[in-house]
């Protein structure tokens, strides 16, 4: 019988590869509009069981993982738009609260 493959991901914070069970994904949901039909900002948060649909990024469940993909701007770079501070503020509480 042979061995099951791990799905590997990289950190966008300390680039290590690392089992996908390991990291937690940050996710981009896909774009909504207004009554108006105007695209609303786009929503950005943490999904800690891995099936909310929209664009994906991984991060280690260190809270200095995420301080260095905000440094350097590599989740804004992988979802090609702005993210507010009070986003990056609200997941580094869920982060260190979740535990490592």
């Amino acid at each position: 019988m042979h061995q099951k493959k791990i799905p590997m991901r990289m950190c966008t914070g300390c680039g290590e590869m690392k089992p996908k069970k390991e990291l937690v994904r940050v996710v981009k949901a896909p774009q909504k509009e207004d009554e108006s039909g105007s695209p609303l900002p786009p929503e950005i948060s943490l999904d800690l069981t891995g099936k909310k649909p929209g664009r994906g990024a991984y991060l280690c469940r260190n809270p200095e993982c995420l301080r260095l993909a905000r440094k350097a701007r590599r989740l804004e770079r992988a979802f090609s738009c702005k993210i507010p501070d009070e986003v990056y503020e609200r997941m580094e509480g869920e982060i260190s609260q979740g535990g490592n």
